[in-house]
């Protein structure tokens, strides 16, 4: 149990002795000691960094009592589900006498008369203005260098006993937070780094945390967000994970087995591929790429070569839920589609939006194979486009945004697989909020 303590004011001169509860590990306890102006907490999924980047909130407020600090993340969401729910837990289980303002979206600390601002990231430009005792920042890695420049000249309140900057992350390879902390700190600043399986509080919870990440995340992956590690993820070729000789292996077509059809509305070229699932692993049977294609051109080739389904699904990207200027959305053009020809139970699954772009690149790469080494995607030979795909797209330098200029016939089909797996496979926590899911059998 740690215990705070802090003067109200000159006048009052009253001290408030208020037990916390904190068995903080060794890495949340250096941190906390840490004198640097600027101060980082960086570590792995499941190391402490909500209840450090909490924690050392409330001990800020109560080492500069009257004064202004701010609690900020990437996103409004992220602050509000995340970091704000954190400390408000934090403070109901320590009983600590608070005042929320929600139109403000400030915390007065009653015992300090200490004030907790709310900010996103999002629009930095706002953060001109009030000076601040402190700020904290919630998942650093996800927010631009120019914000935290902004909150650092933000931190000049001149009455404040002990001015901090401080932010909590996961590594996410060589960025600005890397540089700026670890490669060539910056004078002032130091980052304490936890170590994976030190949170022995989760692991007598949960023993098996990190075993079980494995089969979510892909190798690569795991080491950044399980283990903590700094790497450049984001460079060279997307799908890294692929290997010709392991993932492409003969995938004949089961006529007893579902049809899955995934599409990425593309005019030139239409592409798509056709699945068919076994057990909790996925078999790419054929592709379809035709240029210059129609929605319903391309439905006249499935049926071609699929003329009797046992049960079809069509899956797709969220521009296929979007009217057109030329004609129906091609959601109703398939299901019109399917219908006319008397295909009994297709079924169109199309999501309100699509996955972001880096959690799509997780997802396939942990499919293709896992951090504990499992394959659970097959791609038949006949599926040349993909294959050329998952060997030869590659991401923006520095960036998990795929380059689409290097090759107009490059990325369509291996996106179409991607929407389905996100669809199918992903775990529920990476689903946003509202977003509907159809899960396959084994999965």
């Amino acid at each position: 149990m740690d215990r705070t303590r802090t003067r109200l004011s000159s006048k009052a001169r009253v001290t408030v002795d208020r037990p916390i509860l904190y068995d903080a590990l060794p890495s949340q306890r250096a941190f906390h000691d840490c004198q640097a102006r600027f101060k980082g907490f960086s570590g792995p999924i499941g190391s402490g960094k909500s209840q450090a980047l909490c924690h050392e909130a409330i001990r800020l407020s109560y080492l500069n009592p009257g004064r202004q600090g701010m609690l900020a993340a990437p996103t409004f969401p992220m602050l509000r589900d995340a970091t704000q729910r954190s400390l408000f837990d934090l403070l109901e289980e320590n009983r600590i006498p608070t005042s929320f303002n929600k139109a403000d979206n400030c915390l007065s600390m009653l015992d300090t008369n200490s004030k907790i601002t709310f900010r996103s990231l999002e629009d930095f430009e706002r953060l001109r203005g009030t000076n601040l005792a402190w700020f904290g920042v919630d998942e650093l890695t996800y927010c631009r260098e120019e914000a935290w420049l902004r909150l650092e000249g933000r931190l000049r309140d001149p009455k404040a006993k002990q001015l901090s900057g401080f932010g909590v992350w996961t590594p996410k390879g060589f960025d600005w937070v890397y540089k700026r902390f670890l490669a060539n700190p910056v004078s002032g600043y130091k980052a304490i780094l936890a170590q994976p399986r030190e949170n022995r509080h989760l692991l007598e919870t949960i023993p098996d945390f990190y075993d079980r990440l494995k089969e979510s995340y892909d190798e690569r992956f795991y080491q950044q967000e399980v283990l903590g590690s700094y790497l450049n993820i984001s460079a060279g070729q997307a799908y890294y994970s692929f290997d010709r000789n392991d993932n492409v292996r003969p995938c004949p077509y089961e006529p007893n087995r579902a049809l899955y059809w995934a599409m990425d509305f593309n005019v030139d070229p239409m592409s798509s591929v056709v699945v068919q699932i076994h057990g909790d692993t996925i078999h790419v049977i054929d592709e379809i790429a035709l240029s210059r294609a129609t929605t319903w051109e391309a439905c006249e080739e499935f049926l071609r070569r699929f003329p009797a389904c046992n049960g079809l699904t069509v899956f797709g990207d969220a521009s296929g839920n979007s009217m057109k200027t030329t004609g129906p959305r091609d959601a109703d053009a398939i299901s019109s589609f399917f219908r006319t020809r008397n295909i009994q139970g297709c079924q169109v699954e199309l999501p309100p939006q699509n996955p972001a772009v880096r959690e799509r690149l997780v997802l396939m790469n942990s499919t293709l194979k896992d951090a504990a080494g499992k394959r659970r995607l097959y791609v038949d030979p006949r599926c040349k486009e993909l294959i050329k795909d998952l060997e030869q797209v590659t991401l923006l330098p520095g960036t998990m945004i795929i380059d689409k200029g290097q090759d107009s016939k490059r990325t369509h089909v291996s996106d179409a697989l991607g929407y389905l797996l996100w669809q199918v496979v992903s775990n529920e926590h990476r689903q946003p909020a509202g977003y509907k899911t159809r899960r396959l059998p084994g999965f």
